[in-house]
Order: structure tokens, then sequence, then C-alpha cells
């Protein structure tokens, strides 16, 4: 008889954000004729720049000539991809080997899929308020509870509140995975080298793994904050970095992102090396590479090129954040990140949870944002709002906040 994971029935609710999409619908069933103005999910929305358009071209016109054309490729990526990637790494201070990256489809799917070199019984820290698919995916591998109103039993939640910079302390007793995204999604908020620090002396001294969410890396301007945590003596040894192309270079829908998992990773019972060999055989077992299409694409977007015009259009991105945080500030709403971070994070007014601002700021301003309490349980009394989306229509909601909202 087959039986199902029952994991799955552990999932609060419905995922954070098919509940926005279910309510958001049933909004405009009730309210025939208003436009809703769209600041939540994080998709981007500008066209992919012409530097990139043409690699991609190019990687379809060699499928149609017998001489360029390729099947099958190396499930980690293409060489000269993966030592693309590698270059930039190194020239932003991190030391990083061409070998060591394992190019996919998405750093939600890695990130997701990386704990499956990792035994069952490990004990997962999260930073709290996190991107669901960290923790959804451990519930459903089974190294969780059920939930409670204070997260999920057996799940080490870091709190990141506004006392400690939406940046969290380092766990207290021992944990084996840690969870940690900078720039944070949903925060905004970027570590410091010496905020990194504390996570890779803690994890060396424990041989705890740390799962580093760099996607939004290419947001960082501030020259003092690290991209990479590859930048910090002694990562090798503990942490595993994810990072995509998908917000960098509007490949959302493209789908393109890369893991690194260096030589000299360990965990507790896995000297250097095995990591390495462990996630080598898991995607040669389950994965057959990233679309050799994408990946043409991936390089243009590495070149010369390719660097700046994607960099234009991350810096348009950024100003819409600019926007949408002064335009809240200028009501007396208080807010985070929005600067190193393509992410507002706001404390919702008047004491409101999360959802009940979700309601109001949906009801009077036909604006639809992301409650926080969504992203974990510190994530209680805030909301972010994304800065992708058409300049125009972030002014239009900006506005409409300001107008419209009832505080």
């Amino acid at each position: 008889m087959a039986k199902i994971n029952s994991n799955y029935d552990k999932l609060a609710a419905g995922y954070l954000f098919p509940e926005i999409a279910r309510r958001t619908s049933a909004f405009l069933e009730t309210n025939e004729g208003v436009q809703v103005m769209r600041l939540g999910i994080g998709d981007t929305t500008e066209p992919i720049v012409p530097v990139v358009l043409d690699g991609l071209r190019q990687g379809v016109d060699k499928l149609g000539n017998a001489e360029t054309y390729s099947g099958y490729g190396a499930s980690e990526g293409v060489e000269s991809l993966r030592e693309a990637i590698a270059t930039q790494y190194r020239n932003g201070g991190a030391d990083v080997q061409a070998s060591e990256i394992f190019v996919s489809d998405g750093a939600k799917s890695d990130s997701a899929n990386i704990q499956g070199i990792f035994a069952k019984g490990n004990v997962v820290a999260v930073q709290d308020p996190a991107y669901p698919v960290y923790v959804d995916s451990n519930v459903i591998a089974g190294r969780t509870g059920d939930a409670t109103d204070s997260g999920y039993e057996g799940l080490v939640y870091m709190p990141c509140r506004e006392e400690n910079g939406f940046f969290p302390e380092v766990p207290d007793g021992k944990v084996d995975l840690i969870y940690i995204c900078s720039p944070n999604n949903p925060t905004g908020a970027v570590a410091t080298k010496d905020q990194l620090a504390t996570f890779v002396e803690y994890a060396r001294k424990n041989r705890a793994v740390i799962l580093y969410d760099s996607a939004y890396a290419a947001f960082i301007t501030d020259p003092d904050l690290p991209r990479s945590i590859y930048e910090l003596d002694g990562a090798r040894e503990c942490a595993i970095e994810l990072n995509s192309f998908s917000k960098t270079a509007g490949f959302t829908g493209v789908r393109l992102a890369w893991t690194i998992v260096p030589h000299d990773c360990v965990a507790e019972d896995a000297e250097p090396g095995k990591l390495h060999a462990l996630w080598t055989r898991r995607q040669n077992t389950f994965f057959n590479g990233a679309s050799n299409v994408v990946q043409q694409g991936g390089l243009a977007v590495l070149g010369s090129e390719g660097l700046v015009q994607t960099g234009e259009q991350v810096a348009f991105y950024l100003e819409n954040a600019r926007i949408i945080r002064e335009g809240l500030q200028s009501i007396g709403i208080t807010t985070y990140g929005g600067d190193n971070a393509p992410y507002v994070w706001m404390k919702t007014p008047g004491g409101l949870s999360s959802w009940e601002f979700f309601d109001k700021l949906l009801g009077e301003c036909h604006v639809v944002g992301t409650p926080g309490s969504g992203f974990g349980p510190s994530g209680e009394g805030f909301f972010r709002l994304s800065a992708f989306g058409h300049r125009q229509d972030v002014e239009q909601a900006i506005a409409s906040i300001q107008t419209n909202l009832k505080l």
C-alpha cells in the first residue's frame, strides 16, 4: 500500500504567497473595477537587458547548427560559466574555485535540495523572520515537530528584531545547520563582517554548516559590507553559499543559479571533500544540468557589458526602494532596509498585526504587500514591500498610501 509523506500535513496554513493571492482575489471579486497595485512578491518586472538577450539568442542559435549543437552537459554546469562565476568571487576578495561551483535552475530549489546530503537528525537553526522555503522544506524532510503559535517544534529560531538590527546572535546551544540570508529577505538587513564572523567562529567550533543565501548580493552598494561569506577567514571550512541570476539579471522566469560547496567544507562526521562529493553525487543523480541556452545567457550577464547593463537595472530597483522607504517615512511609518537590498521592512502602525495591516492596506490604498508574520514568529507586527516594479506603478502605490492610509 502506498503511503504519503505525512510531514506535508504539518505545514502551517497555506504557503505565504498563494495566501496573498487568495486574499487579493477575494477582494477584487467584491470590489469590481478596482485597480490593485502590487508591492508584494519579489518578482522582477523590467525587461532583460539587450546584451543578455543577445547571449540567450546565441544559445538558441547554437542548437540550430550541427557543429555547435549540444545535448546533455555536465550536471555541475558548463566550465566557462563556472569559471566566470568564480572570477567574480575572486575579484570581490572571496576565495572560490570553479570546481566548487554547481550551476542549477534556482537558488530556491537548491536551498531545499541541499539538505538532502545531511542526516535527518540534524538540528536546524533559521533566522527569524526567514524566507519560507528554509523552514517548510525542513518540515517536509521530517526535521521538525508540529507547528505552534511560536513556530515549529524542534526548529531553532534566531530572532531578528529592532533591538539587534535584524541580525541574530549565535544559538545558545549546539545546532548543526544554520540558514543565513544576507541581504536578508524579508527585512532588507545586511550582515557586517563582524556579525558574520561570530557565526563562522560558532560553526567551526561546533562543526556546524552555514547555508548562506546571497541571492541579493548585487544590491549591496556599501563597500564595507560583504557580498560573500567567503570574504571571511575560515568560512570555506563551514559554509555553503547559494546565489542566483534571478534578481540580478531578471532571470526569475528564465531560471539560473549556483551553489558553492568548497572542497574545504566539513561536517561533524565528514572530513574535507566529503560534502563536495555528496553534492556532486546528488546533482549527477537527480539533475541533468541547467538549460544550455540559459547558461549562455548567464555568460553574457558576467561579461563586461553585461555587468554594466545589469548593474544599471539593479540601481533602478534600488531607486524604487528609496522611493518606497522615503515615502513611508514621510507619513511617520518606521522603516528598515531598502538601501542595500530591494526590500523595505516596515513596522505596522497602530499595533496592527501583519495580516490586519495587509487587509487595511489593500482596502484603503488598494496596495498589496507581504505580511511579516508569514516569514516567521518574529515577523509579526512588520510588513514587507518589494522594490521590484515599474517606476510609475511604485510611485502610484506610494502616492496612494500617502493619501489614503488612515493612521
